[in-house]
This record gives structure tokens, sequence and C-alpha cells, in this order.
């Protein structure tokens, strides 16, 4: 079984900053891709970023420049800093992975945690 433990939401105002982590862990679960998803009120789900095993990176337009992923491979942890937070990243922020373990394809995500950025 696939664990997601993330961390690091809260309130801040607009132009501060917040980072969150995600930690991963499972037996024999090797990882390729690690990202971060946000889902704000009434909306769909939508991709913020994501970084592969070998550090390849893909961000939202709406974030580049302002949102920083990285992850370190020995910890199972993936994190995204954000900084120049604007009143409509306000979301809920949820960590995927996909890869593999024994019993084969892995696509696991957290429960989520919530960004309040006051204007």
């Amino acid at each position: 079984q696939v664990q997601l433990m993330e961390s690091g939401g809260g309130l801040v105002q607009a132009g501060g900053s917040l980072r969150l982590s995600c930690a991963v862990s499972g037996s024999e679960l090797k990882i390729n891709v690690m990202g971060w998803y946000r889902q704000a009120p009434g909306k769909q789900r939508e991709l913020v970023a994501t970084i592969t095993s070998g550090g390849s990176t893909i961000y939202a337009g709406s974030v580049k420049g302002r949102f920083t992923i990285s992850r370190d491979n020995a910890k199972n942890t993936v994190y995204l800093q954000m900084n120049s937070l604007k009143s409509e990243d306000t979301s809920v922020y949820y960590c995927n992975v996909k890869g593999y373990n024994w019993a084969g394809p892995v696509d696991s995500w957290g429960k989520g945690t919530l960004v309040t950025v006051s204007s």
C-alpha cells in the first residue's frame, strides 16, 4: 500500500511564501513522477507541477516563475516552494505519485492540504 503524507499548507497573505512537502512510503516502491495538483472550490483539479526521477519538470503557466518543485529521491519526498502567492492560488493542493511496486502500476494521491491566500 502506498501512503502519501502532505504538510505545509496554511493561511498566508498575498505576496507571501509557503513550502509544501509530501512524503511517500510503500513497500518495494519505484517512483517515476511526483507532482502537485490543486483544486479550487467549484473547479476541476489542475496540474501545478511535476518532476521526474531524473529531475525534469513541468509547470502550469499560471505558476511558472513563482513556484519551484523539487524532490529528494532518497527520502521519497517531493516539495513545492510557492513564492509571490496570489489570491487565485487559494486551493486544496494534492500530491501525486506515479510509478510501480510489487503489485503493479502505482498512481496514488494524498488527501490534500489547504492553502489560503488572503488579499
